[in-house]
């Protein structure tokens, strides 16, 4: 069974930077693909970014983070990345891990921007 825990979550200052982390747990995590969340509060669950499994890695963002996320894997480490720059208080939210396609989340971690 697949688990799911992020981390690296914080408060920064508008501009600044986070690398949040996703550790996976169970097997077979190298042909899987994993996808961001993010809820802000009041707000709707929405996509930030996907990363696919197997050779490829191919990465897709919504348009609202494109240029300054990034969406990595590490399939040794079993470890899902997301490098945020330029934050906004927007960004402001809680994001989560997602084993795309199914339920299994992670607890999340909360990302705050404000000066």
């Amino acid at each position: 069974q697949v688990q799911l825990v992020e981390s690296g979550g914080g408060l920064v200052q508008p501009g600044g930077s986070l690398r949040l982390s996703c550790i996976v747990s169970g097997s077979m995590f190298s042909i899987f693909t994993f996808s961001w969340y993010r809820q802000a509060p009041g707000k709707e669950r929405e996509l930030v970014a996907t990363i696919a499994g197997g050779g490829g890695r191919s990465a897709s963002y919504a348009d609202f983070v494109k240029g300054r996320f990034t969406v990595s894997r590490d399939n040794a480490k079993k470890m899902v990345y997301l490098q945020m720059e330029n934050l906004s208080p927007e960004d402001t939210a809680v994001y989560y891990c997602n084993l795309s396609g199914t339920s299994t989340w992670g607890q999340g971690t909360q990302v705050t921007v404000s000066s």
